[in-house]
């Protein structure tokens, strides 16, 4: 069993209290179909809903459904986890005011491993949001192949700016391969490898094939994860994913400055959890889908990608080489399918010709 002496993610979540507790999972009701962005004004979170039914892994999710004996609070604006206040001057229509105004945090961290008969071993320096460090650095692990679940992670030690991950001798660690060479920053979570050639063939787990969405469960899963983007919609400075099922219930959000740092949260929850690979689920990211986001959700086991912005091409590329379901642009009322199209259900007035 891992011990840690981070504390575990604030959140959702009572999502990971009641995968802890006695309860097996947690859904989210929604109660408007608006994709917030920046607002100054924000809806409050959702009710949550916990199911009574305990049959498996989210087994009755949309059928025994218990709401929640209290509403979530409104929420201090100010007190987000991963902003604060910065004086500024404000300039509107001629006129000039000083007052706060929130802003994302951005604070580097230094990662390391240590493996039992090996020196401790730096991974390099990350720029991040600060806090879900212990998530950060598992998902972190997991994407690079170092660790294939919590089985090979015996304790996670933190401070306020480093952090350190000490391993089982059979974790697939290779100072040459997995050591980087400069600041992994908030925009780039390959930056500093040595060499590309490992990183455009993913062994990753076999994806669903059976999983199938439609163009409403897309919608809600946009809808959604913007009700679980706390920090953006004080700053307009982080990025968000969330793992969701079908009909759009998201049931695990994170925001970071960085987009592959909130992937890396998000998916170092799951192993944390014990629930790599994530096959029967979609992963929706608030912006662009990149190479190196597509490479983590495979790796994960996600079978379908959801993204509000554009794709690369390499992104499509690795989607198509892997059969994984792509779809960016993604809104209420519209998507793009770039890839795996076969685990998209079409209106029966599509006319579509053509399988991506």
């Amino acid at each position: 069993m891992i011990t840690t002496c981070v504390v575990p993610s604030p959140p959702m979540v009572d999502f990971i209290a009641c995968l802890a507790g006695s309860v097996n999972s947690i859904c989210t009701s929604t109660t408007s179909v608006e994709v917030t962005t920046g607002r100054l004004n924000p809806s409050p979170p959702s009710i949550p809903m916990v199911p009574a039914c305990r049959q498996g892994y989210f087994n009755g999710c949309g059928n025994h459904l218990t709401q929640a004996i209290t509403q979530y609070d409104e929420r201090d604006t100010r007190s987000v986890e991963g902003t604060e206040e910065k004086p500024v001057v404000r300039l509107v229509s001629g006129r000039s005011t000083r007052e706060p105004d929130i802003v994302s945090v951005e604070a580097a961290l230094s990662m390391a491993v240590s493996i039992l008969g090996m020196d401790e071993q730096s991974l390099g320096l990350t720029m991040r949001t600060p806090g879900q460090d212990e998530l950060l650095i598992l998902g972190y692990l997991h994407s690079e192949g170092i660790i294939d679940s919590i089985d090979h992670v015996t304790e996670v030690n933190a401070t306020e700016d480093t952090i350190t991950a000490h391993l089982t001798g059979d974790a697939n660690f290779e100072p040459n391969e997995h050591v980087r060479r400069s600041t992994i920053t908030s925009s780039c979570g390959i930056c500093g490898k040595d060499s590309i050639s490992n990183l455009l063939h993913v062994h990753g787990h076999p994806l669903s094939e059976s999983f199938k969405v439609n163009q409403q469960d897309v919608s809600n899963a946009v809808t959604n994860l913007g009700k679980h983007q706390d920090a953006f919609k004080l700053t307009g400075g982080t990025h968000a994913c969330a793992r969701v099922l079908r009909g759009g219930i998201v049931i695990d959000a994170h925001e970071d400055i960085g987009r592959h740092n909130a992937m890396d949260k998000l998916i170092g929850n799951a192993v944390k959890f014990g629930q790599i690979p994530i096959t029967e689920e979609m992963v929706v990211v608030s912006g662009r889908a990149s190479f190196e986001l597509v490479q983590k959700a495979l790796r994960a086991g996600f079978p379908v990608f959801i993204s509000v912005g554009a794709p690369s091409s390499l992104a499509v590329d690795m989607a198509n080489e892997h059969g994984m379901t792509l779809i960016s642009f993604a809104a209420e009322t519209r998507m793009t399918v770039f890839s795996g199209s076969g685990r998209v259900e079409m209106p029966q007035s599509a006319g579509h010709t053509a399988r991506p």
